[in-house]
C-alpha cells in the first residue's frame, strides 16, 4: 500500500472513529437527564440562536453539497483512488449530516432560520450567496454544473480542486464550533471533522500533483 493510501485509509478510520463515538455519547447524553424533572436537561438544550443549533444547520447544508458532489465525480471517473476518496467523504459526511440533523431534532429547534448562514460565527454579515455557494468553501451552481459535464482526469482534477476549497471552509466552520459550542458531543464531533478533513486535504494535495494540477486560487 502507497504512502498515499496509508494516509487515506487512516484519515476515513478515523472518521468513522469519531461517528462511532458520537452516536455512543449522544445516546448517553440524551438519556442522562431522563426523568428528572429538575429543569437540568432544559438547561443543556441549546437555543434556536446558539452556536450549537447555527453550526448544526449550517454544517449540514455545507455537507450535503460535499455528498453531492462526490456522488457526481464517482459516476464520472474510472479511477479507483479518487472513487474510493469520494465515496468515503460521501458516506462520513452524510453520517455526519444524519446526527447534525437529528440533534436539532432532539433539542426541538428548526433546521432553516432566518438568519444568514454563518451568524452563529459573527459572520452573517460578511457571507453573502454567490451563485449558490452559501457558506465558506461552498461550490458555485455553475462549478456544479461544470462538474457534473467532466470525464476522467478532468473530472477527478475539478473534483478535488473543489473539494479542497470545500474542506478548508468547513474546517473554519468546525473550527467555530469547537471554539463556541457548548454541547460535548458535538464539540467532540466538530474536532473530529477537522481532524479527518485535514488528513483529506493532503491526500488531495497529493492526488492534484500526480495529476499536474494545483488547487484553485
Amino acid at each position: 500500500m502507497s504512502r498515499r493510501a496509508i494516509g487515506w485509509a487512516a484519515g476515513a478510520a478515523a472518521a468513522v472513529l469519531v461517528a462511532a463515538g458520537a452516536v455512543t455519547y449522544a445516546v448517553a447524553d440524551s438519556g442522562s437527564g431522563s426523568g428528572s424533572g429538575d429543569g437540568k436537561a432544559a438547561q443543556r438544550t441549546p437555543t434556536a440562536d446558539s452556536a450549537d443549533a447555527g453550526f448544526a444547520r449550517d454544517m449540514a447544508v455545507h455537507h450535503q453539497q460535499a455528498v453531492e458532489m462526490s456522488y457526481i465525480v464517482r459516476d464520472h471517473t474510472k479511477n479507483e483512488d479518487v472513487r474510493r476518496l469520494a465515496y468515503d467523504i460521501a458516506q462520513t459526511q452524510a453520517n455526519q449530516r444524519g446526527m447534525l440533523l437529528g440533534w436539532l431534532d432532539l433539542w426541538g429547534l428548526p433546521k432553516v432560520s432566518a438568519d444568514p448562514p454563518m451568524t452563529w460565527m459573527g459572520m452573517g454579515d460578511m457571507v453573502t450567496a454567490k451563485d449558490g455557494s452559501l457558506m465558506p468553501g461552498m461550490a458555485t451552481n455553475t462549478q456544479m454544473k461544470k462538474l457534473a459535464t467532466l470525464n476522467g482526469k478532468q473530472a477527478e482534477i475539478f473534483y478535488l480542486q473543489l473539494m479542497t476549497n470545500h474542506h478548508k471552509g468547513g474546517i473554519h466552520m468546525a473550527e467555530g464550533c469547537v471554539a463556541k459550542c457548548t454541547v460535548g458531543v458535538e464539540k467532540r464531533l466538530a474536532q473530529g471533522m477537522v481532524d479527518a478533513q485535514q488528513s483529506e486535504l493532503q491526500v488531495m494535495a497529493g492526488m492534484l500533483k500526480e495529476r499536474g494540477a494545483e488547487p484553485l486560487p
